[in-house]
């Protein structure tokens, strides 16, 4: 599962990093306490222009034969084994596939019946990331069309999996384009949507700040032990190391 994540970097980092030229790009800030329902940027291929584009949509896939956009709720994940099958995602397997910028992104590792603690999860080389994602356009019976998106989740790996059962399907830059190549729907590039290398990753305890949606600031990334009074920060490891 992926529901929370973070974004810090800037429009300009972020251009430079998708290959979108800056003056393309729509206005946004950068996130960092990204929930469902929020809008969020997405990477991909631009129908007017060629290349890749940024738009703004929002977290929780409509699809186009919904009745209605309550779906949204339920749907911003996606599980990547049942994806290409399942009717509210197949379509946009096929023909919508997207990347989702973050930095980061938030799970919490239970420690009794009635506790939580957060954690973050980010690249150790302190870049930018992306996850796999399917976007869509639906149409209501009045107004302009709802555009939506959906993070894809994969089995978690070592790191991850103290916390949770599933995490983001992480790509490597190499594979953006492959992802993003819809011009062979039969065969949708289904083995880029695997666990993420966790020794490529690190993971750190940060407030408990982050459980609330209403919090959104630079401070929900640092330590916990950055934040008065909290716990002293916490690092995993993997194991052996």
């Amino acid at each position: 599962m992926c529901g929370r994540f973070a974004r810090r970097s800037t429009q300009e980092i972020l251009a430079d990093w998708f290959g979108v030229p800056l003056e393309e790009m729509p206005w946004f800030e950068p996130t960092f306490n990204a929930a469902p329902q929020s809008t969020q940027p997405v990477v991909r291929p631009s129908r007017d222009r060629g290349g890749r584009e940024f738009a703004l949509l929002k977290w929780g896939l409509v699809p186009f034969w919904a009745r209605d956009a309550k779906i949204g709720y339920t749907t911003f994940n996606a599980r990547a084994e049942e994806a290409p099958a399942k009717p509210a995602f197949r379509e946009a397997f096929k023909k919508r596939r997207c990347l989702i910028p973050a930095d980061a992104f938030y799970e919490w590792q239970r420690t009794d019946p009635k506790n939580r603690r957060p954690y973050a999860f980010a690249l150790k080389e302190a870049s930018p990331c992306a996850f796999a994602g399917l976007w869509e356009s639906w149409r209501p019976k009045e107004g302009a069309p709802l555009e939506t998106f959906t993070i894809l989740t994969t089995d978690p790996n070592e790191l991850v999996e103290p916390m949770h059962n599933r995490m983001p399907a992480i790509l490597e830059p190499r594979d953006y384009d492959r992802w993003l190549d819809t011009t062979n729907p039969a065969r949708p590039p289904v083995d880029l949507l695997r666990p993420f290398p966790a020794e490529k990753m690190r993971a750190w305890r940060v407030s408990d700040r982050v459980g609330n949606v209403r919090n959104n600031d630079a401070a929900l990334l640092e330590p916990a032990d950055g934040n008065p009074g909290a716990e002293p920060a916490e690092e995993l490891r993997l194991p052996g190391l």
